[in-house]
């Protein structure tokens, strides 16, 4: 195999690296537990792959149901019914029902999973339990989320999905992406649980909005906002209980065909979270902007750029992957400061707490 891999819009991943590096200690190895096992292939916001059969014709049956002009509203989108979509062109699609329908996220997000999207979606339905299915929506993300990408982080007793963003959105969406998201997760869980209601808990890296009505209908009570992170968490025994409908093994069918290549690019993964992966690897040690490049095959300037386009930049990335680590061995495996400060790689307490507080607007000690 070649030192690397040409992947859509211009990104190059090497495929050589271990996206599971060391990191000091084993304090983050629950983290690192949720990094593909190899490196993947990456897609571009404008790299046009996802069948419209998917989560194109989803989108059009929604506007449909709601009285929405397909051709006006595709139109302003500069997307025709049929053609193979990119993130981009789903992203304006949901921008342009937005303000036609307030509900889009929770409504599409509640019809979205397990979804039509081919071996991935088979896999999905012949899960056993719930956390065999987040962990296929975990390695399978370019077919069943392709605009987010989730995370499965498991303690001792219990599971955290973690969203972060697959190839950047506008601010505006980002709350809708959230919301549909989370209603598709527990909407799957519900129907193939047998109707049972589970006990999730969400936490949201946004403000508290006026109204939570639909929140609490399509997602349940436990909300939380003003969090620094987008994540469910649900305890380990009731992800772990076998659904009614389970068949031994029988997941291994479509998993294999997948895992065999059937349809490579399900495993894909957006280029911000690619870079996530690469720089969660890197904690403790030198994620710097070259080498970063270097993971991707391109020069700094290149990455830079590209970066730019997706309307953020290499040091927001890295303060985000850093604030995401510090907070897991804070709340959930009680670390101090200190140690925290040395698993990270700074060398001065004074510096963390610093930069722990542009991270988050807090100090550690009052986390």
């Amino acid at each position: 195999m070649s030192a690397s891999v040409h992947v859509a819009a211009d990104v190059t991943v090497d495929a050589t690296a271990d996206v599971t590096a060391d990191v000091p200690g084993d304090a983050l190895a629950a983290l690192r537990q949720a990094l593909p096992a190899r490196a993947a292939t990456a897609y571009g916001a404008d790299h046009a792959f996802i069948p419209w059969a998917y989560q194109g014709a989803l989108l059009a049956e929604f506007a449909r149901s709601r009285g929405i002009d397909a051709a006006e509203w595709l139109g302003r989108c500069g997307v025709v019914p049929g053609q193979a979509l990119s993130a981009r062109q789903l992203l304006l699609m949901l921008a342009a029902l937005q303000p036609l329908a307030a509900d889009v996220g929770f409504v599409v997000g509640q019809l979205s999973l397990p979804g039509h999207y081919g071996l991935a979606s088979q896999a999905l339905q012949q899960a056993g339990d719930l956390r065999q299915a987040l962990r296929v929506l975990c390695d399978w993300p370019a077919r069943l989320s392709p605009l987010l990408t989730p995370r499965l982080v498991e303690t001792a007793d219990e599971l955290l999905l973690v969203w972060t963003e697959a190839c950047g959105a506008p601010p505006s969406l980002q709350p809708l992406l959230v919301d549909m998201q989370m209603s598709a997760v527990v909407a799957m869980a519900q129907w193939l649980g047998g109707g049972r209601a589970l006990p999730w808990r969400f936490s949201f890296n946004r403000t508290r909005p006026r109204e939570l009505s639909r929140h609490a209908a399509y997602l349940g009570p436990a909300l939380h906002f003003g969090c620094q992170i987008d994540a469910m968490r649900l305890p380990l025994s009731a992800a772990v209980e076998p659904w009614p409908a389970a068949v031994a093994g029988r997941a291994a069918m479509a998993l294999g065909a997948l895992g065999q290549g059937a349809d490579p690019q399900a495993a894909w993964r957006g280029q911000l979270a690619v870079l996530y992966d690469h720089l969660l690897g890197e904690v403790g040690g030198d994620p710097s902007l070259e080498r970063s490049a270097q993971r991707f095959g391109i020069s700094p300037a290149t990455l830079k750029r590209q970066l730019a386009q997706l309307g953020t930049h290499h040091q927001a990335q890295l303060d985000q992957v850093r604030a995401h680590a510090a907070l897991y061995l804070m709340l959930l495996r009680g670390q101090r400061g200190e140690a925290v400060a040395r698993t990270l790689g700074f060398h001065d307490k004074s510096n963390f707490r610093r930069s722990f507080k542009r991270w988050t607007g807090m100090t550690p000690g009052l986390l």
